[in-house]
């Protein structure tokens, strides 16, 4: 059988051309050192310590110098010398190492280095695009609490209940920072959108002294809620009190109820 080269080549050559065109490589650079007035000291970042790619990138991690690795809060990967899981190991190590990692999904995913997570050593990625849904249906396997890993002291707590209904509190703090500020209630879900028209608790006192009529719920503003997958979402909020105004915030789950799974 004879080939048709001269057919054939100019549809390869299209095909790589636009594989190369769907899938990009990103690069972060782990750690490093730099020399000041003082002598050498540590860089304990990564660099860029946000990225906002596509589903199908990936994104290679070299450690420049000292004892690091990448570990996603989510636990979906944790590299240094390769990735656990993979054959590789995922403990932090001072080595020369690359390591690899592809996005398929969309969503937000925070991670960290574990000998220096505490100081500040962390990163995001935003996965964005996919081209299926870009959101999963809204299922009692959201129930949980849920916060963003950069912004960690302050959370939502999900419930999903019976006949579409989903319970919100996020606890949080006023505009000024001199209070706590509890704000939430119960809303509803359609497919993959919950939609809280949130009540703001005040008025309470410690007990003794606690007097449910001295308790008051104004209104706060909406909440909308949806999940990209098991692990990440996003709250959109919008508040006519002064000071919260409207915005968003990505979502990680902290936790997972005993019994509960999410596929």
């Amino acid at each position: 059988m004879r080939m048709q080269f001269g057919k054939i080549w100019p549809a390869v050559l299209l095909l790589l051309i636009s594989t190369s065109a769907w899938a990009v490589e990103h690069q972060v650079a782990v750690g490093g050192s730099y020399t000041g007035d003082y002598g050498t000291s540590p860089i304990l970042m990564f660099t860029p310590s946000t990225l906002t790619i596509n589903v199908g990138d990936t994104v290679k991690f070299t450690n420049i110098s000292g004892p690091h690795n990448v570990h996603a809060v989510d636990d979906s990967f944790r590299c240094a010398n390769g990735c656990d899981g993979q054959g590789g190991n995922g403990d932090p190590s001072g080595d020369a190492w690359t390591s690899t990692v592809a996005f398929n999904q969309a969503g937000t995913f925070s991670y960290r280095c574990d000998n220096h997570g505490a100081a500040g050593m962390t990163g995001v990625i935003t996965v964005q695009g996919g081209g299926g849904p870009a959101n999963l249906p809204i299922t009692g396997a959201f129930t949980g609490t849920w916060y963003d890993p950069t912004q960690s002291g302050h959370g939502i707590f999900l419930e999903v209940l019976p006949n579409n209904q989903i319970l919100a509190w996020w606890f949080a703090f006023n505009p000024d920072g001199t209070q706590q500020s509890w704000f939430g209630n119960v809303g509803s879900y359609t497919g993959d959108t919950a939609t809280v028209d949130a009540l703001q608790t005040s008025g309470g006192r410690w007990i003794p002294n606690f007097d449910p009529a001295n308790v008051t719920q104004p209104a706060w503003g909406r909440l909308t809620f949806t999940f990209s997958d098991c692990n990440h979402g996003r709250v959109e909020f919008d508040s006519p009190v002064p000071g919260y105004g409207t915005g968003g915030m990505d979502l990680t789950r902290l936790t997972l109820p005993l019994g509960l799974t999410c596929p």
